[in-house]
Parts: C-alpha cells; structure tokens; sequence
C-alpha cells in the first residue's frame, strides 16, 4: 500500500519565499498545516460562554478582534462566527471540545484547515510591502496586535492577522487555490528590497575601494 503524503499548498513556492526575504526589511515563508476551526454559534447564548470557558477564552466580541490562549488564536469573523487557528494537529481536538461546549444549542463546528494556507509576513518593511496590494490601513496606530481584516491583496481575498505591531508581523490567511498567485506576487513586490541592499553593498564596495 502507498504511504500517503501531504504536501502544503505553497510547498512548491517555498525556495520562492525564502530567496525573496531580505534581511533586515522583509522575511516571507509559508505556515503550514495549521488547523483552522470555523465556530458559528449566538455570542450571547450559553453556549458562547461554555465554549469561552472551555477554550481558555471568552469569544472576541468587537470587530477584527483576536483573543488568544497558549496554542489558539480565536478570530473574529462576523458578529455570531470566529476563526480558531491552531497547531498542526490539533484539530480534532479542537473539533470535538468545541462540540463539547455546544451542546444541543444552535451552532455549527466545522474543520475548514485544507482550505486555506498562512503566509507569513514579517520585518520592518513588511507594511510596505502589504500596502502595495492592500488597501487597509495597516499603520501600527489603526491596526496594530491581536488584531485581523478580511480584505483583498493583490485583489485575492484573504485575512490579515497582526500578530506584533511592535516588531512587525503579518500572517496572510488566503485560499489554497489563490496561495501560489499572492505567493508569487508577494516575490515580485519584494524585490525592490533585494535590489537597495544589493545597490547599499555595492556602495560600501565602492567606498572601501578607493579608501585604499
């Protein structure tokens, strides 16, 4: 019998992302194989509040809000639905305490993980980069950590979840059919990058040679 292997959707892009990172202005690479949990249920039932107690944390309850715990990020998606992203592997778990919580209420719980993929952004100019194909306002002041949008880049529908405004950091939720397209374009946006330092070294090469 075969042995089955999974392969991520931007496995074949992952030389990409790595040779399109720039030290010190931007770092591109693929989060993999993370479990994603879609949560439908009434934020003000009992179930909410069970469900809350049982993941470590209530429910977000304002718009683009993100509460996490030691291995969940709970997103909020809608006023009465969240995205709960965590650790590869662990999505039955997850599966089945939500179901726990729920109960007999009103509610759906359904393991979406295949259908989207992260692409992390991170580095000091990864709001530039993003800024390119995004129209969010992505200064640390209007959107700063724990904080997420569904919004279009590059006119490919995906969530951006701030994970640090700080020293900044991007994960990228797109579809998998969409993640080699925005992986591509996030290359090709980055390359500026790539040619300053090249132009910076070749300045300082410039420089140290005729001080000799």
């Amino acid at each position: 019998m075969a042995e089955l292997h999974g392969e991520s959707p931007l496995a074949a892009r992952a030389e990409t992302l790595a040779g399109s990172s720039v030290p010190g202005a931007v770092q591109l690479s693929e989060v993999a194989f993370t479990a994603q949990i879609t949560l439908r249920v009434d934020p003000k039932s009992p179930a909410a509040e069970r469900i809350g107690t049982a993941v470590g944390t209530m429910l977000p309850n304002q718009p683009g809000q993100v509460a996490r715990t030691e291995q969940l990020q709970i997103l909020w998606m809608g006023p009465d639905e969240w995205l709960l992203v965590g650790p590869e592997g662990s999505a039955g778990r997850i599966q089945a305490t939500l179901a726990e919580a729920l109960g007999e209420d009103h509610g759906s719980v359904v393991d979406v993980s295949g259908n989207r993929t992260i692409v992390e952004v991170t580095g000091p100019r990864s709001r530039e980069l993003l800024a390119k194909g995004c129209a969010l306002d992505l200064h640390r002041r209007s959107f700063t950590s724990d904080q997420c949008a569904q919004t279009l880049l590059a006119r490919a529908g995906v969530v951006v979840l701030c994970r640090d405004a700080d020293e900044p950091s991007f994960w990228i939720l797109v579809r998998a059919s969409f993640a080699r397209y925005l992986a591509d374009w996030l290359a090709d946006a980055a390359a500026e990058y790539r040619d300053r330092t090249r132009q910076a070294a070749s300045v300082r090469t410039l420089a140290n040679g005729s001080d000799r």
